[in-house]
């Protein structure tokens, strides 16, 4: 029987969602209850789940697509079997299997070669043990530098031979970190100890509950089909370990009751990681290396409210994208920047670098914490192009898919705060540029307009730059530039 999957029921205040991953593809048998595609919304990540069991026969809406509420993105055949081809896929392996011990070809896993600006690398997240069996293109480690997170696949099937370098460990650009055992075939134990841990019992949303309450896969009973993990599992889990820490606080009460209950007092211990060290280290730099300064000023949003208002819907049929305020604030800024070269600038040394290019960094919210991916040639790119630039940076460096090119260059960045509710702030320098733009909330307030108090949408402006390169005439004028363009959206149209 052929059974459409399609797109939950969104609420009222959710226009549309974006495909964010999918985890089966065409041909792939899934059971009940399998975490087929995770569906992202402006607010949460909705899991679409099988209702059967069954194969994958086609996939309509790939990921990154904008779809409906309801909308159909795949088919698949209920009860069915898996293609002729996949069924005999495993016969190679249980032939192997029977010389494996003295035939089995060993791989090494090495860490990527690393840029030339990156001197070493950290042992981020071993996803197997020795003795696990994995598939070929399978992620068996996170490799962290300074500014990504590397993935090292299996190139063949096999099973987890040794592993040298452990978590937390310092590893250079080709360095064997273990070995891999191609063609080779793992015990019944470690198979069913690798279906106990395996990904396919918990969606990702549990994954993320289990790793921030600190649990494993081993601590969890599931009770869904096959041991799937719920989010209700997670929860009992947690209750039944509070009740055993509970029990002996409770028994200790009664022999004394002179002690009182002051709560549960805790702290937790946990080593920055790689990226947080680097952001922090850049931090201070820019604050002790430069003369850095804030100048503020305030922009009535309304005009560009009334215009997305107006257009939006045109906009997204035409260009099959949403029409957000992004777009607004990069080509303001670098009509801007056109006008007042010297904030393109940056200091190298003893001499001023003046840039006749236009990359500007998008300060983007991560896991893993904030990263600066850059948008180039903002002088060539059309609304809609920057922002589907924009919101496929925003999917990479959440789903931690961000390249060493993604985060290389930028001339300008800038930062909006206001996404989380900030009113104000004075944003740091993102090194070695020279002006950073931080954007805020925009808030309704009472404003005097020729002689009348009016409520206008408002927002503060705040730039951050190098006095050292940039006078306070410069900046100011720079910041008064985006002001009018914003608050005459015209403007950016007619190029004047």
């Amino acid at each position: 029987m052929t059974t459409e999957i399609k797109v939950p029921v969104l609420p009222e205040s959710v226009a549309d969602a974006t495909i964010a991953t999918w985890h089966v593809q065409v041909g792939d048998k899934v059971s009940r209850d399998q975490n087929l595609v995770d569906i992202e919304t402006d607010k949460v990540v909705l899991e679409v789940v099988a209702t059967a069991d069954g194969v994958i026969t086609e996939i309509s809406q790939a990921e990154g697509a904008t779809v409906l509420g309801e909308q159909v993105i795949a088919i698949f055949s209920a009860g069915a079997a898996a293609p002729a081809s996949q069924a005999s896929a495993p016969a190679p392996a249980v032939a192997v299997a029977a010389v494996s011990t003295g035939a089995a070809k060993v791989i090494d896993i090495v860490v990527p070669v690393l840029p030339e600006s990156v001197a070493d690398a950290t042992i981020a997240a071993w996803h197997v043990a020795p003795g696990d069996t994995v598939s070929v293109d399978q992620n068996l480690v996170d490799i962290e530098t300074d500014k990504v997170v590397l993935e090292v696949v299996a190139q063949d099937n096999g099973v987890i031979g040794k592993i040298i370098h452990a978590e937390g460990d310092t590893v250079l650009g080709d360095q064997k970190i273990g070995e891999l055992n191609a063609g080779a075939a793992g015990s019944q134990a470690s198979s069913q100890e690798e279906a106990i841990s395996s990904d396919e019992l918990a969606s990702p949303s549990v994954r993320r509950l289990m790793t921030e309450k600190g649990l494993n896969a081993g601590d969890v009973k599931g009770s869904g089909k096959g041991g799937r993990i719920s989010k209700e599992d997670v929860e009992a889990a947690l209750a039944s370990a509070v009740s055993k820490q509970s029990a002996p606080v409770a028994a200790k009460a009664t022999s004394a009751p002179v002690a009182q209950d002051l709560g549960e007092r805790s702290q937790k211990r946990v080593p920055m990681t790689r990226l947080r060290k680097t952001i922090a280290k850049r931090l201070l730099e820019a604050k002790n290396s430069t003369a850095m300064l804030t100048t503020f000023n305030e922009v009535n949003m309304k005009p560009i409210m009334d215009l997305r208002k107006q257009y939006k819907d045109l906009f997204e049929k035409t260009h099959d994208t949403r029409l957000g305020f992004m777009s607004f604030y990069v080509k303001a800024v670098t009509e801007a920047l056109k006008r007042f070269p010297g904030v393109n600038a940056s200091i190298d040394g003893d001499d001023i670098v003046y840039h006749n290019f236009f990359d500007i960094s998008i300060a983007v919210s991560t896991p893993r914490g904030l990263v600066t991916p850059v948008l180039r040639d903002t002088d060539q790119l059309g609304m809609a192009a920057i922002e589907n630039g924009i919101r496929e940076l925003a999917i990479k460096g959440r789903d931690g898919k961000l390249s060493i090119a993604d985060m290389t260059g930028g001339n300008f960045t800038i930062t909006n705060g206001g996404v989380f509710g900030s009113l104000l702030s004075t944003p740091i320098l993102n090194l070695p540029q020279a002006a950073i733009l931080g954007m805020h909330k925009i808030q309704d307030r009472p404003m005097a307009v020729n002689g009348k108090v009016e409520i206008l949408p408002m927002m503060y402006l705040a730039l951050s730059y190098d006095h050292r390169l940039i006078d306070g005439k410069e900046s100011v004028g720079f910041l008064v530039t985006i002001k009018e363009l914003l608050e005459d959206p015209t403007r950016l149209l007619l190029d004047i």
